[in-house]
């Protein structure tokens, strides 16, 4: 059966289309990137705060002048040093006053003994320049206080006569050794007797 002229040119246009969609093959489609979305310029960093301006400051006060200085002292030259006294003569025996001699536990002046205070009386008020002094002394028998008192005894009675004879009592010192000071060790009653005595030192005034 032949087809005719007007289907004929119908079919071939469409079969020359089908063609053409069914021999080309589809292309991939190549998504278009989008565009990068507009990024924000960074702000500005904000301007520093304005610096204030520095406080006024009182002036600080000016120190107060310092004093003058005192003056300095005037040396005072020290004093002249005072002279040294001499030392004091020592008192010395004196052969012109001759010792006297008590009986025991006594402090009595014996009429032998106030001749020898007598010559010693003479000689004292004929150098009027000399002091005295009177010793008491005693056996080693008794305490060493109770002979201590007994001495000074001895030695005030020596004084008193000699006061009695005419020499001032300004001149005059006693002193008591009790039975420290003894002539003789030995224990006999002539040697006890020595011991019981009054001794006279004299020295220049």
């Amino acid at each position: 059966m032949r087809a005719s002229p007007a289907s004929l040119a119908f079919v071939f246009p469409t079969l020359a289309l089908a063609l053409f969609l069914t021999g080309c093959p589809k292309r991939p489609l190549i998504p278009t990137p989008a565009a990068p979305a507009p990024v924000a310029a960074p702000a500005p960093p904000p301007a520093p705060a304005p610096t204030p301006p520095p406080a006024a400051v009182a002036p600080a006060p000016a120190p107060a002048p310092a004093p003058a200085p005192a003056p300095a002292p005037m040396p005072v030259a020290p004093p002249a040093p005072a002279p040294t006294p001499a030392p004091p003569k020592e008192y010395v025996a004196n052969d012109a006053l001759k010792p006297i001699q008590f009986d025991f536990d006594k402090a009595v002046i014996r009429p032998g003994d106030a001749k020898l205070l007598d010559a010693s009386a003479d000689w004292l008020r004929r150098n009027p320049n000399n002091l005295l002094l009177i010793e008491g002394h005693c056996d080693q028998r008794g305490t060493a206080e109770y002979n201590l008192a007994l001495g000074e005894r001895r030695a005030k009675a020596a004084m008193d006569y000699l006061v009695s004879k005419g020499v001032s009592l300004d001149r005059v010192t006693i002193v008591s050794f009790g039975k420290e000071r003894p002539l003789c060790t030995e224990s006999t009653d002539a040697c006890y007797a020595r011991n019981r005595r009054d001794q006279f030192l004299t020295k220049e005034r």
